[in-house]
């Protein structure tokens, strides 16, 4: 059985049991969370159920595991012989969730 969610902009595709990573929800560590945009569900490798955009009813039940930062990226701007250096970083927040349920 899996699904495919969506959370911050991006989607998913979950099974029980997995860990992920997603833009920071506001929730704290160690709460349950129910993700209700879940685009499609499969039962078994033959039933799958698409939604229009989402199937009603459906949701997917995670632990929220942790809330940090990830690695921070670097960006650099440089125009030769103009003198124009800019270093620039950015470390973005995330929550790590593990599903426990898809109720469908």
């Amino acid at each position: 059985m899996y699904a495919i969610v969506e959370t911050g902009g991006k989607q998913y595709r979950v099974t029980p049991g997995d860990m992920f990573r997603v833009e920071k929800l506001p929730v704290d560590r160690g709460m349950t969370v129910e993700l209700d945009r879940v685009l499609a569900v499969a039962q078994d490798d033959q039933q799958l159920t698409i939604g229009t955009p989402l199937v009603t009813g459906a949701k997917v039940i995670c632990t929220v595991l942790e809330q940090d930062r990830a690695k921070k990226v670097t960006s650099l701007r440089y125009k030769s012989k103009k003198n124009v250096r800019v270093k620039r970083g950015h470390r973005q927040y995330f929550s790590r969730l593990r599903v426990d349920s898809i109720e469908a």
